[in-house]
């Protein structure tokens, strides 16, 4: 079973390859603080490359499922263990001098959930089918209800897990490939928590984006 890294947080997602995300909203974010040990952060993001599913794991219980599309090939999804920065609602997206208000031809749909990975993030799609297969440019796409679904319960800070290959994590979460699911035991996610400093709400500026 795997265990969570401590990961740093940054407060202004900076990225190259030319799509540019643009916030016309609000977002909330957190900074960690030197002297803190400990967050309130429960929920956990267990994300499956190879089940395409996200798990929303809240005190070892799973809490929600959800279908996502996830990296093709030749732009896959970052492996590893990282943390919620952001969260942005109606996007602005922006790609060669063309932009994209919210709405919904908006390419990363009505919100922006960033990772601490540069340019990669969870977001909505204006393309509803590829939900479900490897379509992305390594970003985790989801539809529109689970996204806003998840915002709501989402605090920046949490930590995302994103598995490659089926383990036994995976397998406990999601079932194997013969279709026989696993119970969850209460302790078969464990993560270190970052120290948290409160939730401020504030407009930041996203410079660019990769993963969509």
């Amino acid at each position: 079973m795997s265990t969570f890294r401590k990961a740093v947080f940054t407060t202004i997602l900076s990225i190259a390859g030319g799509h540019v995300l643009s916030v016309g909203a609000i977002a909330q974010q957190t900074q960690p603080s030197q002297n803190q040990t400990k967050t309130d952060n429960s929920l956990v993001l267990v994300i499956s490359l190879s089940d395409k599913r996200m798990a929303v794991v809240d005190h070892g219980a799973v809490r929600k499922i959800y279908t996502v599309a996830v990296g093709k090939p030749s732009t896959p999804s970052p492996i590893g263990t990282f943390r919620v920065i952001s969260r942005v609602a109606n996007p602005t997206y922006s790609h060669k001098g063309k932009v994209v208000p919210p709405g919904a031809g908006n390419p990363v749909g009505n919100r922006w959930i960033g990772l601490s990975e540069k340019g990669y993030g969870i977001h909505g799609t204006n393309a509803p089918a590829s939900i479900g297969k490897a379509a992305s440019h390594g970003c985790i796409r989801m539809n529109r209800l689970d996204l806003d679904d998840l915002f709501a319960m989402l605090k920046t800070g949490e930590a995302v897990e994103i598995v490659g290959q089926p383990n036994a994590e995976t397998a406990s979460l999601f079932g194997t490939k013969d279709g026989a699911p696993q119970p969850v035991a209460a302790d078969s996610v464990v993560v270190e928590t970052a120290a948290a400093a409160p939730i401020a709400t504030e407009t930041i500026a996203v410079d660019a984006m990769v993963g969509q």
